[in-house]
């Protein structure tokens, strides 16, 4: 004899449709899919990302540019490294102030910003 469907199953029918409707077309470019498996090569630079940068720049939903998409960084980088570092310190749209590091110097926003957008900056 069969069991009744637990009210469970439904769910996870529409979970699983749902993960599945996000595939396809719209699907993010191939710079951006593996940003969460970013990180800096220097240790303290990498820790530092991963508390209060990776967040956001990890994330395609919060809106802030992804680590790795050059496309993205490319109208912020043409503001310029002071432009960069000033909405890192002051905040910026979305961007809480000091980038959520507030024990962070201007070497380490700066060293964060070139490792996150692919270029050097200042």
């Amino acid at each position: 004899m069969l069991k009744p469907a637990t009210p469970l199953l439904p769910a996870a029918v529409l979970a699983v449709a749902a993960l599945l409707g996000g595939c396809g077309e719209d699907a993010p470019p191939a710079s951006t899919r593996n940003t969460a498996a970013l990180a800096p090569s220097d240790p303290a630079l990498a820790k530092i990302y991963d508390s209060s940068c990776k967040l956001c720049h990890a994330n395609p939903a919060s809106g802030a540019p992804q680590t790795g998409d050059a496309k993205a960084w490319q109208p912020r980088l043409a503001q310029g490294g002071d432009s960069l570092l000033d909405h890192s310190i002051n905040g910026y749209k979305g961007m809480p102030p000091m980038g959520m590091c507030m024990q962070c110097s201007e070497d380490e926003f700066l060293a964060l910003i070139s490792f996150m957008s692919g270029q050097q900056v200042r």
